[in-house]
């Protein structure tokens, strides 16, 4: 970089909004056949744009340009347990038959300057919310098809403070595609978070965008109360060790 490339651009920040997660289908006794008898599912753990290709719960947009790989950190259990993946789509596709936490680590391209980050996804295989028929539930969900796949999909928004002038020119080169104001149907599964067990697989919309940034601000305040609340009791602290030390002074 030359020198007023490597000049960060104060006062500014740009975020990217992603998704991460996975999709898992069952196995058919067919497909069992030809893997490990006692896998149960087949999944795809991933990170992706929020916003939606078409048919696809996210990955409209190549997100290469920012991001240099991820590692997907496997269960030890699997053979080469870390799967570094340098382009996109950024996935793993295995089988298995349990649920566990997969690390996520994100390296950023060397222009940004930026410091890999990590995420933390549990490995989701089943459904959530009631048993179909539970009296004690209070609902009646219709069970899913036997076939339809399990998506479990988090938002989270990457947020580049104060960038290189450099990185910052690729950023507005990249501009993320926009996300739907209301939900369009994507296919059958099951989703996560905002979106209520049922027949149709997750896609990510400005609503939850700004429910997203809501959190974010609320989280940024109570981390400034907190400060102001610690800051005060150092200094009454403070003024109390002075007092203290002002008596034994005046006592000797």
């Amino acid at each position: 970089m030359s020198g007023n490339d490597k000049v960060r651009v104060r006062g500014l920040s740009v975020h990217r909004p992603i998704i991460y997660g996975n999709t898992a289908w069952l196995l058919t006794p067919e497909e069992r056949a030809t893997v490990n008898p006692d896998h149960t599912h087949r999944w795809t753990v991933a990170l992706r744009s929020a916003a939606s290709a078409p048919g696809k719960v996210g990955d409209a947009d190549d997100l290469s340009y920012f991001i240099k790989r991820v590692t997907f950190k496997l269960h030890e259990t699997y053979p080469t347990p870390n799967r570094n993946i340098d382009k996109p789509p950024f996935e793993v596709t295995e089988t298995g038959w349990g649920e566990f936490e997969i690390h996520i680590r994100i390296t950023f391209v060397v222009e940004s300057g930026e410091k890999p980050i990590s995420f933390y996804h549990h490995l989701k295989l089943h459904p959530w919310g009631p048993k179909p028929n539970d009296p004690a539930s209070g609902e009646l969900p219709a069970p899913s098809p036997p076939l339809s796949p399990i998506h479990s999909w988090k938002y989270d928004e990457i947020v580049f403070s104060e960038p290189f002038q450099v990185f910052l020119n690729t950023l507005n080169a990249h501009p993320p595609t926009p996300l739907p104001k209301t939900k369009r149907s994507l296919g059958p599964g099951t989703s996560e978070n905002s979106f209520t067990d049922g027949t149709e697989a997750p896609e990510f919309t400005q609503d939850m965008e700004k429910e997203e940034a809501d959190r974010l601000e609320a989280a940024r305040k109570a981390v400034i109360a907190e400060t102001d609340k610690r800051r005060a009791q150092l200094i009454e602290k403070e003024q109390e060790l002075e007092r203290l030390k002002k008596a034994v002074a005046d006592a000797q």
